[in-house]
């Protein structure tokens, strides 16, 4: 037979609650304004709707005088049974809005409203007077979780004020400096009039919302924008999402911002500052911008200070970046030389961006720049130009495939951030348009040889000078190069060029990173069977190494093929180790003295070397 128990109420500790809210919930005792500010103008709200009447909310700071720092409003106020009611709803409201959902009805928001302001006060006094009639009320509570209601016979004006007597600990940020700026900050383009006391007179915090009604004032939207910046914007955009409410602008920034930098959103909810940098109201994509968003329908959190993931907040996201994006298509089609200069700004992060959003890509691709052996091309003029794209995957290899590729073809540079990717995306952007990936070792297969008639003396070119570089590890090839100019080119696979920069690291960096690059060195040998080398590549469409097969003179010959050498690392930007710029100051030492006759300052060919 079962046992009959008692059913009995869960006690709450006020004190634990109040714990939450400031180390768990609210970011800042600084909310207490705005929790304040939010539950007088939803009260506000409600009496317009009860008798068409109140708009306007006082703010009185602490002083030494009054000991208090009191805010009132002529909204609809409480009546007895609600003051009797508001510590359970206090209750039933928070733990609504622990849970992140939002708050619905008013009392709801006035208590954990409420609560707020224990973070900065002992003890609270609320005195409140309904528009639906009956007695005024004082409701008393302190932070022990004590409280008293009482009907009292002041004539009071319909409305509420709330008076709090501030901790030990908080008493700055109830007087007039810091009231008055965080009232600016939260409340200042609330719809009703909010009032500063002040010692020389009333201060106005409301004003119009500029970025709310663009057309009224155009100046004052860009002046806003520019506040907001620090700069002046390159271009305002209006957005809207009817459904929620939601409205404002989008400034684009006339600056990079930071690498990895998202875009952030200063966030207002029925015109009251939700957060200065909300970060998922607009697509990370939309980093070019900075955007100030007012809503009716999105919901917050129990904070204030972030927005509800829900389907709402997801549509508001896809619209706004809808308009963000015809922003970007209408622009190139009206004005497409700011388009350019937008592109010019923001480039390394529209290249980011095109590569997850084909729609955008289509339009934007055709203006973004690539580095190619012809100068620095737009796309939309290299695909026209050039249907077969040549790239090479890496700056270094570019920089050697760039000296033997035949002037009648175009060769990208794909080293840069985000550039192999574009160039890979071309032919699902432009149907006519083909991409070839070269590396070093291909491009050298494709040159031709000398003649025939001169094919024994390249040979035996190739082996000579390969003699004079075998200390330097770099064998040597001789090919026709149809840039006569060019005497030599220094190629090597990448991997090659990888292990040449760590041994030159290792002659001067301690024995810890030498043994490091040691091991790297030994695990990449053994992952690869081929002989890795570099090559320098001699030109026989080049009178000087034409001339060198009839030098006699073996320090005469390899001076020149050394200086040779160096002059090609040079030009392929490759870093000259010690041993490299030893080696070019004795060849130029040495030709200097051989070409003035004096024998005896050169050093001997085999010593040299």
């Amino acid at each position: 037979m079962p046992v009959s128990a008692d059913v009995q109420q869960f006690q709450v500790d006020l004190r634990g609650v109040v714990d939450l809210l400031s180390r768990h919930i609210y970011s800042s005792p600084r909310v207490y304004l705005r929790e304040l500010l939010q539950n007088a103008r939803d009260a506000i709200t409600a009496r317009r709707e009860h008798d068409g009447q109140g708009g306007s909310i006082r703010i009185i700071p602490l002083s030494d005088a009054t000991g208090e720092f009191v805010l009132r409003d002529d909204g609809i106020g409480l009546t007895s049974a609600e003051v009797a009611d508001l510590l359970a709803t206090v209750g039933r409201s928070s733990k609504r809005d622990i849970f992140d959902l939002p708050r619905s009805d008013y009392l709801g928001q006035f208590g954990i409203g409420l609560l707020s302001c224990f973070m900065v006060a002992d003890t609270i006094v609320i005195r409140s007077r309904s528009a639906r009639g009956g007695p005024a009320v004082e409701w008393t509570g302190s932070a022990d979780g004590t409280f008293r209601v009482t009907e009292i016979d002041d004539d009071l004006p319909i409305g509420t004020s709330v008076h709090l007597v501030p901790r030990f600990d908080a008493d700055e940020l109830l007087r007039p400096a810091a009231v008055r700026e965080l009232a600016t900050t939260f409340a200042e383009f609330l719809p009703v009039r909010v009032t500063l006391d002040a010692p020389g007179g009333d201060v106005d915090i409301t004003r119009a919302a500029p970025f709310l009604s663009p057309g009224d004032d155009v100046e004052a939207a860009v002046q806003y924008g520019r506040d907001l910046l620090g700069a002046g914007p390159l271009d305002v955009i209006e957005l809207s999402e009817p459904a929620t409410g939601t409205r404002g602008l989008a400034y684009v920034l006339p600056f990079a911002p930071p690498p990895g930098a998202r875009q952030a959103t200063r966030m207002y909810l029925g015109r009251m500052l939700l957060g200065e940098r909300v970060d998922d109201v607009l697509p990370d994509w939309a980093f070019f911008v900075r955007a100030v968003i007012d809503s009716t329908g999105l919901s917050p959190t129990a904070s204030r200070e972030s927005l509800v993931e829900d389907a709402s907040l997801e549509r508001v996201r896809e619209q706004l970046g809808a308009g963000i994006r015809r922003w970007v298509l209408e622009l190139g089609l009206r004005e497409p030389h700011r388009l350019a200069q937008f592109v010019a700004i923001h480039e390394v992060g529209l290249k980011s961006l095109v590569r997850h959003d084909e729609e955008l890509a289509r339009f934007i691709t055709r203006w973004l720049t690539l580095e190619t052996t012809h100068g620095t091309m737009r796309i939309g003029d290299l695909v026209e130009r050039y249907p077969h794209v040549r790239f090479a995957q890496t700056v270094d290899e570019f920089r050697q495939v760039a000296g033997i590729s035949p002037a009648s073809e175009v060769l990208v540079n794909g080293g840069y951030l985000y550039d192999s990717d574009l160039v890979r995306m071309l032919p699902d952007l432009y149907a006519q348009v083909t991409v070839e990936l070269v590396d070093v070792t291909g491009e050298l297969d494709r040159l031709d040889p000398p003649p025939l008639d001169d094919r024994d003396a390249a040979v035996a070119l190739e082996a000579r000078a390969g003699a004079v570089l075998a200390a330097s590890g770099s064998a040597v090839t001789v090919r026709s190069i149809d840039q006569p100019e060019l005497a030599a080119l220094y190629v090597a696979d990448p991997e090659v060029l990888r292990r040449i920069d760590r041994g030159r690291t290792k002659g001067i960096t301690g024995s810890l990173w030498g043994g490091v690059l040691d091991r790297i060195d030994a695990t990449v040998s053994a992952s690869r069977d081929d002989d890795l080398s570099a090559r320098l590549c001699l030109n026989w469409s080049n009178r000087v190494v034409r001339a060198l097969v009839r030098v006699q003179d073996d320090a005469v010959f390899a001076r020149t093929v050394q200086l040779l050498y160096i002059q090609a690392l040079l030009a392929g930007h490759h870093p000259l180790s010690d041993a490299d710029r030893a080696l070019m100051t004795t060849a130029l030492t040495d030709l200097v003295s051989l070409s003035a006759g004096i024998e005896g300052d050169a050093i001997p060919f085999g010593d040299a070397v």
